[in-house]
């Protein structure tokens, strides 16, 4: 009777009831184990949709190390989408120092307002040495401004002549900031905490130096 009466529920109910397992894994479907259903094909399409993007991204890191695609050059125009500040004009006029976040770092542009065209400064902005509070002799010639290397400040001096730099502080213990150069470039003065609060100090730098005057050495200016 049991046994019977489970055929005869499972006769009456042959078209209507149909069980279906067309969305079940098919390691859980009885009636065809090894058939792919819907949702096996969907997991399908998204693992190569994914190793596609995973290889997609190795690639482009690949030739992005390689140097194959090159880095966007920076606006060569002034008051662009990155921050520039802290201006300062030469005697003449003509150059303006700025500092500027170009390239993700805090560095010291110059920058041409005759030619309207910035100007390169080799050997002065580095990757690990922030700079800040730009001052200019009179054809721009010097340019002083504080270089601060692991978060200690120190008053430096840029020659566009000869591109070199040299630090004026480096023996001071005290913090230094705002520094600016005379027009001829002898004198710099700036701020010290040398006795507990802000002092001014003149550095001279000596009757040796040569000057920053209309007939004194010219400077090259390479494009950037």
């Amino acid at each position: 009777m049991g046994t019977g009466g489970l055929e005869d529920k499972g006769a009456g109910g042959a078209e209507g009831d149909k069980e279906d397992y067309s969305y079940f894994p098919h390691s859980l479907s009885p009636r065809h184990p090894y058939t792919l259903h819907p949702i096996s094909h969907s997991i399908k399409a998204i693992a190569s949709k994914l190793l596609k993007v995973v290889i997609g991204t190795g690639l482009m890191s690949l030739l992005a190390s390689c140097d194959v695609f090159k880095q966007p050059e920076p606006p060569a125009t002034l008051n662009s989408r990155y921050n520039d500040q802290q201006p300062a004009l030469s005697g003449d006029g003509r150059w303006l120092a700025l500092v500027s976040n170009r390239n993700n770092n805090n560095e010291i542009l110059l920058y041409d307002l005759r030619s309207e065209r910035f100007i390169t400064l080799p050997g002065l902005n580095q990757s690990n040495i922030i700079l800040e509070s730009p001052s200019l002799s009179r054809t721009g010639r010097y340019l002083v401004y504080i270089s601060s290397v692991q978060g200690r400040p120190d008053v430096a001096l840029y020659d566009r002549a000869t591109r070199r730099t040299e630090l004026l502080t480096q023996r001071y213990r005290n913090w230094v900031r705002n520094p600016q150069i005379s027009a001829d470039g002898r004198y710099i003065v700036f701020e010290t905490a040398r006795r507990g609060q802000w002092d001014i100090e003149v550095l001279d730098r000596g009757p040796l130096i040569e000057l920053d005057i209309p007939d004194g050495t010219p400077v090259e200016t390479p494009e950037r």
